[in-house]
């Protein structure tokens, strides 16, 4: 396969790790950026939070199962 699948792959394992991760800890610098700040007005924090929890679940689980199946 060609390099460059792999390698989208890992980016969507590291995105997903990334959201993981800023949903747990409750990132403030990441939760006020301008992007973010759409779902936290209208989910709230504690929802934006677990939409982006969910979202890095899902990267990281596409990423997995992407390289494990070619």
């Amino acid at each position: 396969m060609d390099p460059t699948i792999y390698f989208l792959f890992v980016i969507f394992i590291l995105m997903g790790v990334f959201s993981l991760v800023a949903a747990a800890f409750n990132f403030n610098w990441y939760f006020e950026s301008e992007g973010v700040m759409m779902f936290v007005r209208r989910f709230g924090r504690k929802g934006a939070r677990i939409f982006y929890a969910v979202l890095g679940v899902a990267l990281l689980a596409g990423g997995i199962i992407g390289i494990l199946c070619l």
